[in-house]
């Protein structure tokens, strides 16, 4: 039993099943933000931050909807991953059939696509720079079904119901989490101080 895995622990099982650059940079996104939330409601920022960069360490290798998260859940739980870390990854996505019980794992579905989707929103700005990012562009790219397409809009949506927070009021807050990493995940910009703006 791994009781007491730490950060580095999460980025070698990271690292060992994926390679691409992007889905590492999210799994840094989505950690920071978990880390985030995690102060907010006084839960453990060390879990809430391993469950946000492991969640999606099986995907690169099991892209299946109906296998990825599962199959990534019993490799922590067979290698002696804590069960609340393992059942956090395995809840995030909706085909596993798993509940979202505990506040880390609403958190965990809460943040995920929309922070893929506010990444996205991001690079589409001549800055680049998630300081430019602000809640009504990101409402409004929401609204093209064009923009972004992989990312599940009804995942943000029923995201931030599970949370029990205003749509709106949920994107100003994974926005202002990863302003706080903006380097970690490439996103300060191309030249110029943060502009600031929700």
């Amino acid at each position: 039993m791994m009781e007491n895995p730490t950060r580095d622990d999460a980025w070698a099982l990271l690292c060992e099943y994926t390679e691409s650059e992007s889905l590492r940079k999210h799994a840094l996104c989505v950690e920071g933000v978990m880390r985030a939330f995690a102060e907010k409601v006084g839960g453990d920022a060390d879990a809430w931050g391993m469950a946000g960069m492991l969640h999606d360490f099986d995907f690169e290798q099991n892209p299946d909807i109906n296998a990825h998260a599962k199959v990534g859940a019993g490799i922590m739980r067979e290698r002696g991953w804590p069960e609340v870390l393992a059942r956090a990854v395995e809840s995030h996505n909706p085909a596993t059939g798993v509940s979202r019980d505990s506040a880390m794992e609403k958190a965990l579905y809460g943040v995920d696509e929309l922070s893929g989707f506010i990444v996205a929103v991001a690079l589409v700005r001549p800055s680049k720079s998630i300081h430019d990012v602000k809640v009504k562009s990101v409402r409004k790219k929401m609204k093209e079904p064009a923009f972004a397409r992989a990312v599940n809009r009804g995942d943000i949506t029923q995201g931030a119901e599970e949370l029990g927070v205003d749509l709106a009021d949920h994107i100003a807050a994974v926005i202002e989490a990863m302003r706080g990493i903006a380097g970690t995940i490439g996103l300060e910009g191309v030249g110029g101080a943060p502009r600031g703006g929700s």
